[in-house]
């Protein structure tokens, strides 16, 4: 494998450098002082900002983008060896690194690296943390999968020797990463176009809390029925989290006030037990603080900073976003739930709300996990007052026209529930001027492009 020198500043080109991830990568590079160019399919916001740090995008991947000249070339899962890049590429016999590589490789520069991994909830505790460590001021790198106001945008570029990050676990690519702090804060079925099934995957997070370095430590969700699977992978320190007895960190007596926040009292071994409040909603977010307290513990950060930066972590964009107020006086929120565990914990917290109408504009992402986990989404939306879907959000894939939405809407119906397909965002959009009113609290949900139905909806 190509090893980056981070003494000796090459050129770096990333394929698909408009990527949340890789362009935070990108931005990393450039601090460091190395040459970053790259190319994306569009121009973006995330793009003109690289440019203005001095980074040379172009829109478009052909042939011609690749030159002699490049060091080292960084590409993801969605790049593949018929991309005419990649194929230039392998004919010059530029060195390549996947994302998680490089990721990987600059995680080594920092002594106290925090990886947070799970099927759900990366983002947010991501956000967690780094309020937690800026709080402190420990001046840490971050590198998150979403927009954090607290950052402006999804990296951060410290001076300390502080790094955290998001660990996803899809083709295995959280492997590359030896964190000294490794958080997975649970394991479902997910990716089932890469993984065979739920057995497959809890091996996968075995291996990845094996991979923490010496003296650290996994902070493990402690209410899972594979914890004891998953910490079986690791000879370092596990600290556990849950509602239920016997965890390390303990929440009890949680209650929320009107804007659906909630506030608990956490009984942690060593320690007082202390009463928490987030400025995030939903029980899952319960889960997901004390995931961050315990590292933060570990980490030597004193209580009371650790929760002054939890009391101001927001939501990251696309994570119950509130978009604004409709005309016609409905509430828009925008979520990325894109997972029926992700969509059932977002519907409870909504609930929260008390809204005289609960509606959701759902788009699936991805035919292969729609289609793993129809009756799974069908389950989780059926407790709505009312379901819109919006075609498949394909993605890295292609249409084999096994599944489609008018299928999730016609199982949600056949559970009791209220769906309906109407494919066009136009559609969708008309269908709600014309039949929603005030009161009602409409979420556009899904880690597609569904959330532009809501910026259009509170512009009318």
């Amino acid at each position: 494998m190509y090893k980056v020198d981070f003494d000796k500043p090459v050129k770096a080109y990333f394929m698909g450098i408009g990527g949340i991830s890789m362009s935070g990568l990108a931005e990393v590079l450039l601090q460091e002082g190395f040459n970053v160019c790259g190319s994306d399919m569009k121009s973006s916001d995330v793009t003109k900002r690289l440019e203005e740090l001095g980074a040379d995008v172009k829109i478009g991947q052909v042939r011609e983008n690749i030159t002699e000249d490049i060091d080292v070339i960084i590409y993801t899962a969605a790049i593949h060896p018929d991309n005419p890049e990649y194929a230039r590429a392998t004919e010059l016999s530029i060195p390549m690194l996947k994302r998680a590589e490089l990721l990987g490789q600059i995680m080594e520069h920092y002594k106290y690296s925090v990886a947070v991994a799970g099927t759900h909830g990366k983002t947010t505790t991501t956000s967690m943390m780094s309020y937690i460590l800026m709080e402190a001021k420990l001046d840490p790198t971050v590198s998150i999968g979403g927009m954090l106001d607290a950052i402006n945008g999804n990296i951060r570029v410290g001076k300390s020797d502080y790094f955290i990050t998001e660990a996803c676990e899809y083709t295995n690519s959280y492997h590359a990463l030896n964190p000294f702090v490794t958080i997975i804060l649970n394991v479902d079925a997910d990716h089932l176009d890469f993984f065979k099934n739920l057995e497959n995957i809890k091996e996968s997070f075995k291996t990845f809390a094996g991979n923490t370095v010496k003296g650290g430590v996994v902070v493990l969700n402690g209410d899972m029925d594979s914890t004891d699977f998953v910490a079986s992978g690791t000879e370092q320190r596990v600290i556990t989290f849950g509602l239920k007895e016997g965890n390390d960190y303990r929440a009890e007596e949680v209650s929320y006030d009107v804007a659906g926040l909630p506030t608990y009292t956490l009984i942690s071994k060593g320690h007082e037990p202390i009463r928490v409040s987030l400025g995030v909603p939903g029980l899952h977010n319960v889960m997901n603080s004390m995931a961050a307290i315990a590292s933060a513990d570990y980490l030597g950060v004193d209580r009371e900073l650790t929760l002054k930066g939890l009391g101001k972590c927001k939501s990251a964009k696309r994570r119950f976003e509130k978009k604004g107020v409709t005309s016609a006086g409905v509430t828009v929120i925008d979520d990325y739930a894109h997972h029926p565990t992700e969509i059932a914990a977002t519907l409870k917290s909504a609930r929260e709300l008390k809204p005289e109408k609960l509606c959701v504009i759902f788009q699936p992402h991805t035919y292969s996990r729609t289609k793993a986990l129809l009756d799974e989404f069908a389950e989780a939306l059926k407790v709505c007052d009312e379901v819109l879907l919006a075609d498949i959000y394909a993605a890295r894939e292609k249409d084999d026209g096994s599944v489609s939405s008018k299928d999730l809407a016609e199982l949600i119906c056949v559970k009791g529930g209220n769906a309906t397909y109407l494919g066009g965002f136009d559609k969708i959009e008309e269908y709600v001027i014309n039949n929603y009113k005030k009161n009602y609290l409409l979420i556009t949900m899904g880690a597609g492009n569904v959330d532009s139905i809501g910026d259009n909806l509170v512009k009318k």
